[in-house]
Parts: structure tokens; C-alpha cells; sequence
């Protein structure tokens, strides 16, 4: 009787020991990771955007995580999940559908490239009150009201009010002369639309410019012969144009030389400064062009663009790269501040706090007004010298010198 009555004391006194192991060893394990999203194209015409975005995602979160991840929640990591957004708006939508619901976790995402993508995942993010990160440009993405939209780039409306007056002086200081026509030729995305209207909206006058041509395609483009012979009867002092898919910006500059058409052309967006164009492409073809976009690998930042050339072969960090590193160290800085996973504290700390100067984003600071746009977002300009777009404006990001095309 005494031997059944200690063998029972002996056999809860392990389970007891037991449990208090597995309590101890539980409050010892690894925080649950921080679900952050990346919704973008990786199939389709667009996914070599997408893919590279998901480069910068992946190296900011091995930085975040490195140094501590989130310390106020333990230590927790951060965690990149993955959503296809493919090459259509409808395919966007879908993916946000998904992401929604299959990722109950997430407490941030951050995408779509396009800003057309990008209206239509944010119409569903918005309803299930998850906040996005986005470098998409279009004006009408912080115009909604929304409560959980973040435009980290200059809208497309500010970046040709903050390009034009620089290109023209530019055009003037080398040349002597100032431009006085220009013809436009735009796909039909939403980001290049916007930069479009805001131009013939006043800022074309404002600067001087008579349009004297203007043409808008949906991508991809079949054949650009009618509308080089359309530039070149204008023959204008400048050619604007605003491609978003690599294959159109080949179709025009070889056309432009297979008809001697010798305009400097100024682009809006990343197309034309793609790696990608020189497997197309001469680089002749590309030298002088210029390019105002929201975000580029510049000056402070060799470090980081050496490591994306080394882990991932990529010559240079386009936006895509640059903005979604960005994203993670923002986003590490907000839950900081807040200490919890819910997504709504997220957003209300984001919409509300100055996290101080901005480090991956030129200009301004890490701060957003009531619409969600990033304070004092300015661009960056960039120019292919000698193989390479490089960074040549602001003067304190530059890395080369602009060149004006054809100046002596």
C-alpha cells in the first residue's frame, strides 16, 4: 500500500517536474515571427519588378532581424510572405482577396508597383483595416480618404511639378537655349496618366513648354513607327515618355535611331533604366537619357547596392530594390513605437508619428499627412552615362554630374 502510494507521489511529482520543464522551456523559445506582406507581380509582363522589390523586402528583413528584430515584443522577426499580384488589375484583386484572408496575421504589406494594381488591392486592404506601404505613384491613391495607405514616393503630379523647372534649367545652363516645345508620348497607366494631367493641367505653360504632340498606348506596344514619324514631322525640343513595361521603351529609342530622330528624351518612372534594357538593347542607345523617379540607389548607400550586386547579381538598386528595403526599417521603427501586433495600432502610429530625417527615401521625412502622403517626398533624377543610370540629382544623392544631350 505505502510502495502503490509513493509510486503514485513519485509519478506526479515527474509530470509536475515535466510540465515546469516544458513552461520553462516554452517561455524560452523564439517570439512568434511579424508577418509582413509583399504584394507584387512575379509572373507576367511586370514581374521583373516585382521580383526585385521582393529583393529589397528580403534584404531589409535579414537587416531587421540581425539587429534584434522587434525588441519590444521579444525580440520577434520579421517574416516575408509573398502574394502574386500578376499583370492585371483583376489578378490584383484577386491576390488582395488571398492575402486577406489566407494571412490573418499580417500586420502590414507593402507593394503593388503598378499604380493601377495598387488603387484596386487597396480598395480591399483598406476594408480589412491593413495598412500598405506603397512607392506607386498615382495622385488618386492618397486621395480616397483612406485610413491605411502610406505613399512613401512623390506622387506623380509632384514629381513632374519637382522635374520640370530642374530639366529646363538644366536644358538652359548647358545648351544656351531654353526648350520652348515638347511632344509626350504616355502608356495608359494610372501613374503616368497623373503625371500627364498635372502637365497639361498648367505646369507645361508654367515652365515654358508648348505640347505639340501627344500620344497615349496601352502596353505592350506592338510597333512604334507611326509614333516616331509622328515626333519627328513635330520635331520638338523635347520628347517626354512615360513607358512602365522594358520592351516598349526598346521599341522607341530603336526607331528613334532608325529614323534619326535626335530629341532628348526625358522619362518618368523606371522602364527605361531597367538592367534588363541592355539584354535588349544597345547601350548607345540610352546614353544621355534621363528619367525623374521616386527613389534610386545613390550617394550613402554603396554598401547596400554592393550587397545587392553580390547576393542577388543585380549592377544597380532601381526603386523597387531601394523603396522595399525602406519599407522594413520604417515599419520596424512604428512597431517600436507601438509594441503590438494589431494592425490598426500600426496604421494609427503611422498616420500620426515623425519618425525623423528618411534614410531610403529622398527627401523629406518619415512622416505622412492626414492623406497618407509621405512629408516633403521629393524624387531623384537619373541619367544613363556610359552604360549606367546614375543618380544625378539632388546634388547631396548624386553620383555623376547631368549631361545634356548633344550640349558641346
Amino acid at each position: 500500500m505505502k510502495y502503490l502510494k509513493l509510486k503514485k507521489l513519485l509519478s506526479t511529482s515527474v509530470a509536475a517536474l515535466a510540465v515546469g520543464s516544458m513552461t520553462a522551456t516554452m517561455a524560452f523559445a523564439a517570439p512568434k515571427p511579424i508577418q509582413i506582406g509583399l504584394i507584387a507581380p512575379i509572373s507576367g509582363i511586370y514581374a521583373r519588378p516585382g521580383t526585385v522589390m521582393k529583393m529589397g523586402a528580403e534584404l531589409g528583413i535579414i537587416d531587421v532581424n540581425a539587429a534584434g528584430g522587434i525588441s519590444c515584443l521579444d525580440g520577434a522577426p520579421f517574416e516575408l510572405v509573398m502574394i502574386d499580384s500578376g499583370d492585371s488589375v483583376e489578378k490584383a484583386a484577386n491576390a488582395a482577396q488571398r492575402m486577406v484572408a489566407d494571412y490573418p496575421d499580417l500586420i502590414a504589406a507593402t507593394g503593388s508597383y503598378l499604380s493601377s494594381f495598387t488603387l484596386a488591392v487597396t480598395e480591399i486592404t483598406e476594408r480589412a483595416g491593413l495598412p500598405v506601404l506603397t512607392l506607386s505613384y498615382s495622385d488618386l491613391l492618397t486621395s480616397r480618404e483612406f485610413k491605411n495607405v502610406f505613399q512613401t514616393s512623390a506622387t506623380s503630379g509632384a514629381q513632374a511639378e519637382i522635374a520640370l523647372p530642374i530639366i529646363m534649367d538644366l536644358a538652359e545652363a548647358q545648351t544656351g537655349i531654353r526648350p520652348k516645345t515638347v511632344a509626350i508620348i504616355t502608356d495608359n497607366t494610372a501613374a503616368s496618366l497623373s503625371s500627364v494631367k498635372r502637365m497639361k493641367d498648367g505646369l507645361l505653360a508654367d515652365v515654358g513648354l508648348e505640347l505639340v504632340f501627344e500620344e497615349v498606348f496601352t502596353p505592350p506596344l506592338a510597333d512604334a513607327t507611326s509614333l516616331v514619324q509622328s515626333v519627328r514631322q513635330r520635331r520638338p525640343d523635347l520628347l517626354f515618355y512615360l513607358p512602365t513595361v522594358i520592351s516598349d521603351s526598346k521599341l522607341i529609342l530603336e526607331k528613334m535611331k532608325e529614323f534619326n530622330v535626335k530629341v532628348p528624351v526625358v522619362s518618368f518612372g523606371i522602364a527605361i533604366a531597367e538592367p534588363e534594357v541592355l539584354n535588349t538593347m544597345d547601350a548607345e542607345l540610352l546614353d544621355g537619357v534621363m528619367s525623374a523617379v521616386a527613389n534610386w540607389g545613390s550617394k550613402g548607400q554603396e554598401d547596400l547596392i554592393a550587397r545587392l550586386k553580390e547576393t542577388y547579381g543585380e549592377p544597380w538598386m532601381t526603386q523597387n530594390a531601394i523603396s522595399t528595403y525602406g519599407d522594413m526599417w520604417l515599419l520596424k521603427a512604428a512597431l517600436e513605437k507601438t509594441c503590438s501586433r494589431d494592425p490598426i495600432v500600426l496604421g494609427e502610429t503611422l498616420r500620426t508619428t515623425n519618425f525623423g530625417p528618411s534614410k531610403y527615401y529622398p527627401g523629406g521625412t518619415l512622416s505622412f499627412d492626414k492623406t497618407g502622403r509621405r512629408e516633403g517626398a521629393s524624387l531623384t533624377i537619373i541619367q544613363w552615362q556610359n552604360g549606367v543610370p546614375v543618380t544625378v540629382f539632388p546634388d547631396n544623392l548624386a553620383v555623376a554630374k547631368p549631361i545634356w544631350p548633344g550640349a558641346k
